[in-house]
């Protein structure tokens, strides 16, 4: 994180004489540090959580610290990882979103998003939706070597 234009050009600068890609993203002072994960199986959010990152830190990671928490998502917070989702093309996904003076932002939408945290946060069986998703929505190929 960067504090001022004479800074970011500093580290920009850098960054490009490495020859790497990267990816400069707006700082949201007023997330305080945490963000929420929706957890999307076929077109329905089955769970969702808050991680607050730890004191100090404006990065909300489990990994570094962080704690996470059921969440109970607003309308708007519900209706953008919906169209995330749909946007993605994604019937499984976890999509982690701010909140904003603009209203909740997508940070990403992530097609293998861990369990491991909402499961443990929220208390739900998450895989479980995703293994009966699964089942409802695959169409087992014919055994064609039977027939020789």
């Amino acid at each position: 994180m960067v504090d001022t234009e004479k800074a970011a050009k500093s580290v920009l600068d850098a960054f490009y004489g490495m020859d790497v890609s990267l990816l400069v993203q707006e700082f949201i002072k007023e997330t305080g540090g945490a963000d929420i994960r929706a957890l999307i199986v076929g077109g329905e959010v089955v769970g969702a959580m808050k991680h607050q990152g730890a004191e100090g830190d404006f990065r909300s990671n489990l990994h570094q610290g962080g704690s996470a928490t059921a969440h109970k998502l607003t309308r708007k917070e519900k209706s953008t990882a919906l169209a995330a989702a749909k946007a993605m093309g994604l019937g499984v996904c976890g999509v982690d979103m701010i909140e904003s003076a603009r209203g909740p932002l997508v940070m990403e939408v992530n097609s293998s998003p861990g369990l491991e945290g909402i499961e443990k946060s929220t208390k739900l069986d998450i895989a479980g939706k995703i293994m009966d998703y699964i089942e409802k929505n695959v169409t087992p190929k014919s055994d064609t070597t039977a027939k020789k």
